[in-house]
């Protein structure tokens, strides 16, 4: 007779959609569950702020061969998508360098065709865990369109081919279709593509707190404990925190930007660090676009919310201590009024952390040195639309199911 072992005891760091995710399925895969965060789920820290995309045909990353002759320009440029804080260069040399060696074509291909490996199951991952709780009229299913002058148009071509050669659906839109199916933009425009298949959501904190219920619903539990350090007995994880100390079977690393804390105690150096972006809202103004819109030349995009118009974007290497840049959310309300006209005064100014490696390929499986910890970080713009994919793929790994998916460039250990 088959007698059912006592159930492991997994201990998850990180309430955003990463950690959430990895929970649920954790959950699905008859494992006792129990999360970290210093804050509360849906707090303004975690996947509160994204741009609410659903990208699944997003497998070109920023480690482009055109990128870094376009550096400078995009620095200079009080309208361009990249900034810098001076005082954290220093800090981010060793960054740039490994950031630098992975903008070869070979590099580029390689991590857009492990992005596009797993962006291709990312909606189904999503479906999985949106079958599970009463969505109400959360997503919409509109695509997401893409828009550019007719400046740097190599680096379109660029991406029109290399999405080409991954067998990414896209749809070229000229001008005329992209004011029929934006007719409130004004036409500075060249051309386009747009992706019908994408989605996005009206207000990602809500679909967090949704799966949040789903995690206590089915016998999860939270403590709202800042984890400091882990230790271990006989290879088992003991989690430090500030009021006490918890023993799990296995645990999952997965607090985005500040996993880097806790990988650097264990021995392990991932360069992981973070792109700052920011966001503003336009209240009452979610009528003038049907779908999320992405000026290409510029590196920023309008997702009609709940909350109005979300302007999101821009790129700023400044670590996690500096304060917001009051020029780059002037930037994004310029670029706004650039596209939509005149818009009312802006609320809500929000600064998140996306957090990024140099060869923007995410970190997920278990630690080098440490064979019950688990990684799940380093998911760059990409965290909300991969978060389920990633919880699924990890959740696997602890189950120890095999899966037809390669998963080693993923592993920690091509930094080691």
């Amino acid at each position: 007779m088959f007698i059912m072992k006592s159930k492991l005891k997994i201990g998850v760091i990180g309430s955003g959609i990463q950690g959430i995710s990895n929970a649920l399925f954790l959950q699905k895969k008859g494992f006792d569950v129990t999360i970290f965060d210093r804050e509360e789920p849906g707090s303004p820290v975690a996947s509160y702020g994204n741009a609410g995309h659903f990208s699944p045909y997003a497998s070109l990353s920023l480690n482009r061969t055109d990128v870094l002759a376009d550096v400078p320009a995009m620095l200079l440029s009080s309208t361009g998508p990249l900034a810098l804080k001076w005082n954290y260069v220093p800090k981010m040399i060793p960054w740039f360098i490994k950031f630098i060696l992975n903008t070869s074509k070979n590099k580029m291909m390689h991590t857009a065709r492990n992005m596009h490996q797993i962006l291709d199951l990312a909606l189904p991952a999503y479906d999985e865990l949106f079958n599970e709780i009463n969505l109400e009229d959360l997503v919409e299913n509109k695509g997401i369109l893409y828009i550019w002058n007719d400046k740097d148009l190599k680096s379109r071509e660029l991406e029109i081919q290399v999405r080409e050669e991954l067998g990414v659906k896209q749809q070229l839109v000229n001008k005329s279709e992209i004011h029929d199916l934006e007719p409130n933009i004004k036409p500075f425009y060249h051309a386009g593509v747009y992706y019908p298949y994408a989605r996005h959501t009206k207000n990602p904190k809500k679909i967090l707190l949704k799966f949040f219920e789903l995690f206590l619903k089915k016998g999860g539990k939270f403590n709202k404990l800042n984890v400091q350090d882990i230790n271990f007995v006989d290879e088992r994880p003991i989690l430090i925190t500030e009021k006490q100390k918890y023993t799990f079977d296995k645990v999952v690393i997965a607090c985005g930007a500040f996993s880097k804390k806790l990988t650097d105690n264990l021995g392990e150096k991932i360069p992981l660090d973070t792109e700052r972006g920011y966001h503003v809202h336009f209240k009452n103004c979610d009528h003038l676009l049907q779908r999320p819109v992405i000026f290409s030349n510029r590196g920023f995009g309008i997702t009609p919310m709940e909350q109005g118009l979300r302007v999101v974007g821009t790129v700023e290497f400044g670590g996690l201590n500096n304060s917001l840049s009051k020029s780059r959310i002037k930037n994004l309300i310029n670029n706004a009024k650039y596209m939509l006209g005149d818009l009312p005064e802006h609320e809500d100014e929000w600064l998140g952390f996306r957090p990024t490696l140099p060869d923007f390929l995410p970190v997920m499986g278990p630690s080098k040195n440490y064979k019950n910890i688990f990684y799940c970080f380093g998911h760059h713009h990409l965290g909300w639309t991969l978060g389920p994919i990633s919880g699924k793929i990890v959740s696997g790994m602890i189950a120890n199911q095999n899966t037809n998916l390669n998963l080693e460039p993923y592993s920690s250990i091509r930094f080691n």
